[in-house]
């Protein structure tokens, strides 16, 4: 069985059409359209609870591609050469493995992400790649508002000058990474079996979709095209206007990587993967769009936009379509993957646990409670399928939503229901925790006066 698996970073859950159907969570929120990833979804089994392990983006690959947790122990780092990565085991098993990405993070020098692949192959340019020297023949001005400091301003330079000469959709990264994915999969189709890593950048910003896929800003809006959105409170930096502006260019850039997989799509169809390949979709994260007045990923942030993300997995001929509740986690990925491919022998060294019996059909739940943040950061979110507590750093106060009644996460119920912050935070012990964290549970518990399992 062939395996191919497709990673989009920074692609909210709630920007895909198909998570809508039947479900008032996303109420007030319009996604962008898209199509393909909808008809896709239709022969997967779709899951509703996916997270990631911990953020962002290169310890998510670690995570997806070892099957090992990185939280407790592991910053953003190169792939250690004690590391065991998919490539590495599936080339013994046999596999001819490809990686295609303008993700410029695994490029960057020293990073190693590559290793063991037959192939792979990068596309440049993307965000800050160091991949233009000459100056943007664009004006900066026409891209920052009067608040962004110089080093923001450079940042943005970068980016227009790497995306300069773009004129026609082709040009673009992610028909790039596509048109790359497909010549690689005619040109492999006489190997048997192959494996495929596509991973495209977008809709990560700076976000500044072509033309025909800018359809979701207001055309009356006469500010400045801010594709870089900053960290810190919104409301400092921006005016309302430009806040909505900004989440139009999101949603027309994740309209335009739905449209380049509907290419790869009926790529796949054409050359027969289809009928003989384990399939995988999913985003690294989510992005938060000031939705808790901030944008940008952050150790803070911890919320559905930025920890909620599609995840699909399409079984030859597209068997067992559903949507599912149960909770994943993306260490919980590979050793999946090898069960899937009847390689479940390869898992016993992993932190993750296999839940290929949900996508057999043969039940609905694997994990009872996650948690999730950033090895550097204090802040940790721990959840199960109905509460989601926020642990925070010693000072501030820590939260608590009911994600069945409350989705967008607007009313901290801490107060009122201490006992669920309590069990959530027993779920894990201190080593998932920085030191000075108000995550401890003994901290928790003398925190809201609970002795015994009881609150007093």
């Amino acid at each position: 069985m062939n395996l191919i698996v497709i990673v989009l970073d920074s692609f909210r859950q709630d920007h895909v059409s198909t998570y809508h159907q039947g479900r008032s969570a996303f109420e007030g929120i319009q996604p962008c359209q898209t199509p393909n990833i909808d008809q896709f979804a239709e022969e997967c089994i779709v899951f509703e609870n996916a997270y990631p392990e911990a953020l962002p983006t290169i310890p998510i690959r670690c995570q997806l591609m070892t099957g090992q947790r990185t939280l407790p122990y592991r910053p953003w780092q190169p792939l250690a050469p004690h590391d065991v990565p998919i490539a590495q085991i599936l080339k013994q098993q046999g596999y001819v493995c490809g990686l295609i990405s303008d993700t410029y993070h695994y490029r960057a020098p020293g990073m190693n992400y590559h290793r063991h692949f037959d192939c792979y192959r990068w596309i440049r340019g993307q965000e800050y790649d160091p991949y233009v020297s000459a100056p943007s023949q664009r004006n900066i001005n026409d891209y920052v508002n009067k608040n962004y400091p110089s080093a923001w301003r450079k940042r943005i330079g970068q980016f227009l000058a790497n995306t300069d000469r773009f004129t026609d959709l082709e040009d673009w990264f992610p028909y790039k990474v596509v048109d790359e994915a497909v010549e690689w999969l005619e040109d492999n189709r006489t190997h048997d079996p192959v494996f495929l890593w596509i991973d495209s950048f977008d809709p990560h910003e700076p976000w500044d979709p072509p033309a025909a896929f800018d359809t979701y800003t207001d055309s009356d809006y006469d500010g400045p095209r801010l594709i870089m959105p900053m960290g810190g409170l919104a409301s400092n930096w921006a005016s309302d206007a430009e806040i909505n502006h900004i989440r139009g260019l999101y949603a027309g850039e994740a309209a335009f990587v739905d449209d380049c997989l509907g290419r790869l799509f009926e790529s796949l169809k054409d050359l027969g993967y289809y009928d003989d390949s384990l399939i995988l979709l999913l985003a690294d994260h989510g992005h938060p769009l000031g939705d808790h007045e901030k944008f940008l990923k952050g150790a803070d942030r911890m919320y559905n936009e930025l920890l909620k993300v599609p995840f699909m997995v399409r079984l030859p001929k597209g068997e067992g379509a559903r949507r599912s509740k149960s909770i994943v986690q993306f260490h919980d990925v590979l050793p999946t993957v090898l069960d899937g491919l009847e390689l479940g022998n390869n898992t016993s060294s992993m932190h993750g646990e296999s839940f290929i019996s949900v996508l057999k059909g043969d039940k609905d739940s694997h994990r009872d409670v996650i948690i999730t943040g950033y090895h550097e950061g204090v802040d940790r979110c721990i959840r199960d399928s109905t509460w989601s507590y926020i642990q925070r750093p010693t000072g501030e106060p820590d939260e608590l939503y009911n994600l069945i009644d409350d989705p967008r996460e607007q009313v901290n119920l801490i107060d009122q229901f201490p006992n669920e912050a309590v069990r959530l935070a027993s779920s894990f012990g201190n080593y998932f925790r920085q030191q000075g964290g108000a995550a401890i549970v003994k901290g928790i518990q003398g925190k809201y006066e609970i002795a015994s399992g009881s609150v007093e």
